[in-house]
């Protein structure tokens, strides 16, 4: 494959991971406004149920790649790791989101590129040039800009009905930087986000106590360093020589056991899943193929998250994830006509040059 050609099949993934990202998310936001399904956790499980079982039907009964047996015992222990460190990033992020500003998360979520060149370094020894840090630092910059952070000013350390319809104009923001796998609902008291379309419930204002502010805050963090360890490992995973797995067969591996731990979870945190889905399907016929579609496209969505990391760094992926907020902003406006205010554009600018000098260090100090 010439270096053209290889350039264009890499973009052709990304862009069928963007596309395979947003439909979901668009999907999510039906999912929200018609029928009020505000389950991530579950949604996540159901995801990954279908990534287990379409992977299963793409390898054992289509044939696309050859099924790959586990080889070791630190093979599978490192499939399991990261099985647990994504539902673990799921969770975390959902708990912070019920106590923490929207901004200060999307914030937070925003330095995964740096967690990720930290985790890259240590777990694999591979360094990067200094230019390609630094460009970093807009990548990073913009999202935290865009999300309205710096003019956050709590109010006795929360956030009061006004405050919270001032941050209804930027939720949409939210769409994709906080994960790479980021195709869950996001619900949390007093606001709904799900793809372009938030709502703010000004009788639910969010109150937060000292200890509530920090455990929350390490929450937010620790999902924020899971999301990027996932990202080295699986990179680990898909190439190293002696262990490698295509994106298809480690898919297979990896869902089953997300399922197992994401369902204790779900069962726990969202205690009445099960009641309000049934009574959603019964109410309206269309509710489970809706959930069938939507899961069915996530499974486009992991499949081309690992592809992108074979293909080109877990640090490059967790670049492309916060420029993927940029084109959810666009995305929103053209198809919603969501109002979008200057510090957005300027913050997601700064992101987009950030990226374009990120990809320019990379090309020049291979």
């Amino acid at each position: 494959m010439t270096s053209k050609t290889q350039a264009l099949f890499i973009l052709s993934l990304i862009a069928l991971w963007y596309a395979s990202n947003i439909g979901v998310l668009l999907l999510n936001k039906f999912l929200l406004s018609n029928y009020g399904f505000r389950f991530p956790i579950f949604l996540t499980m159901c995801h990954m149920s279908a990534c287990a079982v379409l992977s299963y039907i793409s390898i054992v009964f289509l044939k696309i790649v050859p099924l790959q047996r586990i080889k070791s015992r630190s093979q599978f222990l490192r499939i399991a790791t990261l099985s647990t460190v994504f539902c673990g990033s799921v969770v975390g992020g959902n708990i912070s989101l019920r106590y923490l500003p929207v901004s200060f998360n999307q914030a937070v979520g925003a330095t995964t590129p740096f967690f990720t060149a930290l985790f890259a370094y240590f777990m694999t020894l591979k360094r990067e040039a200094w230019v390609t840090y630094g460009a970093l630092v807009p990548v990073v910059a913009g999202v935290v800009i865009a999300s309205g952070l710096l003019e956050f000013r709590p109010k006795k350390l929360g956030l009061q009905s006004w405050e919270l319809g001032r941050y209804s104009d930027v939720l949409e923001v939210l769409l994709m930087p906080f994960a790479v796998n980021a195709f869950e609902v996001i619900s949390f008291p007093g606001i709904h986000c799900c793809s372009s379309i938030c709502y703010v419930d000004h009788e639910s204002a969010l109150s937060w106590d000292s200890v509530t502010l920090v455990a929350s805050t390490l929450f937010s963090s620790s999902a924020t360093a899971a999301r990027a360890f996932k990202s080295v490992l699986q990179g680990i995973l898909l190439s190293s020589e002696g262990e490698k797995l295509n994106s298809m067969n480690l898919l297979l591996y990896m869902s089953p056991i997300a399922v197992v731990v994401l369902l204790p979870a779900a069962l726990v945190m969202e205690p009445d899943v099960l009641d309000v889905t049934l009574t959603l399907a019964l109410k309206h016929r269309f509710m489970w193929l809706l959930l069938l579609v939507n899961s069915t496209m996530a499974y486009s969505a992991n499949l081309t998250n690992f592809l992108v990391t074979k293909h080109t760094s877990a640090l490059t992926l967790q670049v492309l994830g916060n420029a993927k907020g940029a084109v959810a902003v666009v995305i929103s406006i053209l198809l919603f006509r969501n109002p979008v205010t200057f510090v957005g554009i300027a913050g997601y600018s700064m992101t987009v040059m950030g990226v374009v000098a990120y990809g320019e260090a990379k090309r020049r100090y291979k």
